[in-house]
């Protein structure tokens, strides 16, 4: 999927790893696009890459107005966003919540000990 995003020049690409926090998937990979042109362009990309990996999308919301185009893939998930779009959901925000606490409290630990 990388591979796809990249080609396309996708912007502030992001995997965050859902393992265990979801059953809906193992891999968000959020991306940015310039305009919705180049967001469903990009979107495009990874179903066709998707496909030539024998990957079967299970689904493609979005399109119409191309401002957040989500491509479910099964165990990945791929949301190809506006800048704007995506700074306003803050997904990695929302799936990382606990990871930087964590590693804050890491931190804090490491410069104490």
């Amino acid at each position: 999927m990388l591979a796809a995003l990249d080609e396309l020049k996708a912007h502030d690409v992001r995997e965050i790893d859902v393992r265990g926090r979801t059953s809906i998937a193992d891999l968000l990979i959020i991306a940015s696009g310039t305009s919705s042109r180049h967001v469903k362009s990009i979107a495009d990309e990874v179903v066709k890459f998707a496909k030539r990996a024998g990957m079967v999308p299970l689904g493609v919301e979005g399109e119409d107005e191309s401002e957040w185009v989500l491509v479910d893939l099964g165990d990945i998930i791929v949301h190809v966003m506006l800048p704007r779009v995506r700074e306003f959901y803050g997904l990695e925000r929302l799936w990382t919540v606990g990871d930087e606490q964590d590693a804050d409290a890491d931190a804090e630990a490491v410069s104490v000990g």
